[in-house]
């Protein structure tokens, strides 16, 4: 039996082994690209892992998906689907009463206008992302294709992500929206927001837009990350931290 002494010297020997715990991870998600090209070659210019969340069906969709690609950027299809206000979404909407043949081939046409996709987000949603039976259709279509899930929370009693860890597909939630007010005041008050979440559960996720004051605001602040003890990291390398199970998307069209 080993003496007190010798067991601590062994917990100290293994923690130095551990190393020290990484900084703690911010994920930054940008949305709606697709239909200004200026717009989406800025996103792609952002330094590090912005994901880039693009609309299908989009007249600069697939150009922006192959810039960002090229620069680094994970691609995620920014998938429309069924508002409460009933505010339409545009193009390749997902609505709640779709028969699964229905819902494989709009997922199928939307996925064939954006190169590159390892997973999806939502775009709108707020009343398709409270539908269990429609989120397990689409679900078993993601889980097909082995595409990851972010579910961006347009509604505090969205099932979606509950749903995609049901089907066994890797989800993460969106924690800040940096810019539903797009001043520079507001902007900058979410990323501080981003900052203290992150800090004290080890990562946060923030979902923004393309606004000019957005995208100044992160071409200022993610330079800044690594002095202020924090690190960007994309989705896939969040889920590689966190899944008990390998994890890689197949889909690369």
């Amino acid at each position: 039996m080993r003496t007190l002494p010798a067991l601590l010297l062994v917990l100290a020997a293994t923690a130095a082994s551990a190393g020290p715990e990484p900084p703690a991870a911010v994920g930054i998600i940008i949305d709606d690209l697709g239909q200004n090209l200026a717009d989406g070659r800025r996103v792609a210019r952002l330094p590090g892992p912005v994901v880039c969340a693009v609309l299908p069906h989009t007249p600069h969709g697939r150009a922006i998906a192959e810039t960002a690609h090229r620069a680094g950027k994970e691609i995620i299809l920014h998938l429309p689907m069924a508002a409460h206000d009933a505010a339409e979404p545009g193009p390749g909407q997902l609505d709640a009463h779709m028969p699964d043949g229905e819902v494989r081939a709009t997922l199928d046409l939307n996925l064939a206008t954006v190169p590159h996709v390892i997973g999806v987000n939502h775009d709108i949603g707020s009343l398709l992302t409270l539908h269990a039976p429609a989120m397990d259709r689409l679900m078993r279509e993601l889980a097909a294709r082995r595409l990851l899930f972010i579910d961006s929370r347009t509604h505090a009693g969205s099932v979606a992500a509950a749903r995609a860890r049901a089907h066994g597909i890797p989800a993460l939630e969106r924690n800040v929206f940096l810019d539903r007010d797009p001043t520079e005041t507001e902007v900058s008050r979410q990323l501080a927001r981003l900052e203290r979440l992150a800090r004290q559960r080890g990562y946060a996720l923030a979902i923004g837009h393309p606004y000019p004051t957005t995208l100044a605001a992160l071409e200022q602040w993610l330079p800044q990350l690594s002095a202020r003890g924090l690190r960007l990291v994309g989705l896939s390398t969040r889920l590689a931290e966190t899944e008990a199970k390998p994890w890689r998307a197949s889909w690369s069209r």
